[in-house]
């Protein structure tokens, strides 16, 4: 049985709270322009702070279940959904991952393209996007103590480049736009929950290397109560005030685009290490036979590949299809965590289970149709549909796991 051990390689709270925020700095500075560019800067504020929370609460639990187990999402996944069954969801989590990988390889190619430019230097997009994926399998390939370095040297830059972003908009000189506000604040909150609700859903993938609970607990706390939003608030700024939807648009207007583009060209050097970090670790499971420093090799030689192409106005909208499937899958852990788990993972049972538990994948799939329907507009339940299909599949599984075999839902002490 899997207990908390003392003896592990573990980070504290601060290093995995780095590594989180990392990750998160190019979905937030993409989404978050979109977002301020329609809410005024009192109802940004609010709704910014609404979703931290919501965020810090998922985040803290499903962080603390990968502390207990000491398995990553895709070891954790085996005990709801069958040691076969979780090979569909661990796929489903490696196509999504390769995915966002080479969409942001694609981003760290023209973001640099574009700051090159501006400094009179031509260099082909392709070339920048390989050097980037090289970047990304290198801070990689060495295993998360080289991500943990990455990200202290890079977070902090980006931390600074904002804050000067956010000086010169807000003391700049550029046309103030006028009424902003045409966005529903329950959808703007489901904004900013569902920009990271994906990485949120794999926190066991880091909570697995994190000291105890406490810091587990500690990381969840500064990285999406504290962090998140000011990263948010600082991102939407300059769009709030220009009414640009992109954040390089509106600084432009305030004559700053070239730091504007070294804060995106480090965004997405951090994003894309993590990324590929929880890609290598779900393709693991897939190819055991391979070493993962192979797999981290192979995945950035692929996303240079499909960087390289024009796809990314049809691969986006596939990307975050996939996004709403993901976290009724952190929604049925959470509850067989809870109901069955909390004395740890017993890696014994793996072996009398059944292979595919067919009624986890009912919940799941009444999870992702819940959320599916929620972002269509179909139905309501939370005006959030990430945590609408979580707490289907939550219920769902609650219910339903009760009608498997007993042996299945033996609690471990």
């Amino acid at each position: 049985m899997r207990e908390t051990e003392v003896n592990l390689a573990t980070a504290p709270a601060w290093r995995i709270a780095m590594i989180l925020l990392g990750i998160a700095a190019t979905p937030v500075l993409l989404s978050s322009a979109s977002l301020g560019s329609k809410l005024s800067s009192s109802d940004l504020i609010s709704v910014v702070a609404m979703g931290g929370i919501i965020l810090t609460v998922l985040a803290a639990v499903t962080i603390s279940v990968g502390e207990k187990a000491r398995l990553p999402t895709y070891g954790i996944v085996k005990y709801p959904f069958g040691e076969k069954g979780a090979v569909a969801i661990n796929l489903l989590l490696a196509v999504s991952l390769f995915g966002w990988i080479a969409v942001t390889a694609n981003m760290f190619g023209h973001s640099v393209h574009d700051l090159l430019a501006q400094l009179g230097l031509e260099i082909p997009a392709p070339l920048l996007v390989a050097a980037g994926c090289v970047i990304f399998v290198v801070s990689t390939a060495f295993g998360f103590e080289v991500l943990g370095r990455v990200a202290q040297f890079a977070v902090p830059v980006i931390a600074l480049v904002l804050c000067y972003n956010l000086y010169i908009a807000t003391h700049g000189t550029a046309a103030v736009a006028a009424n902003l506000s045409s966005m529903n604040r329950g959808v703007a909150v489901s904004s900013v929950v569902g920009t990271i609700i994906v990485l949120v859903a794999t926190l066991p993938d880091f909570g697995s290397f994190v000291h105890n609970r406490k810091h587990a607990v500690a990381a969840a706390v500064v990285t999406f109560l504290l962090a998140y939003p000011l990263l948010y608030w600082a991102g939407a700024t300059p769009s709030a005030l220009t009414g640009k939807d992109s954040l390089l648009t509106a600084m432009a207007l305030f004559g700053a685009l070239v730091p504007a583009g070294l804060l995106m060209v480090f965004a997405t050097l951090t994003a894309n290490s993590g990324n590929m970090f929880q890609g290598t670790l779900v393709v693991s499971t897939l190819l055991s036979r391979f070493p993962k420093w192979q797999i981290t090799i192979a995945l950035g030689v692929l996303a240079a590949i499909v960087g390289c192409m024009d796809i990314m106005a049809w691969f986006i909208p596939f990307l975050l299809f996939l996004g709403i499937a993901t976290p009724p899958v952190a929604g049925i852990y959470i509850a067989d965590f809870f109901l069955y788990r909390r004395g740890g993972y017993d890696e014994r049972l793996l072996a009398s289970d059944p292979q595919i538990k067919t009624l986890t994948f009912v919940a799941w799939i009444a999870g992702s149709v819940v959320g599916f329907a929620a972002v269509k507009g179909v139905l309501t339940l939370t005006t959030i549909p990430s945590l609408d299909s979580i707490l289907t599949a939550c219920v769902c599984y609650a219910i339903l796991s009760r009608f498997a075999p007993a042996r299945e839902r033996v609690k471990q002490a």
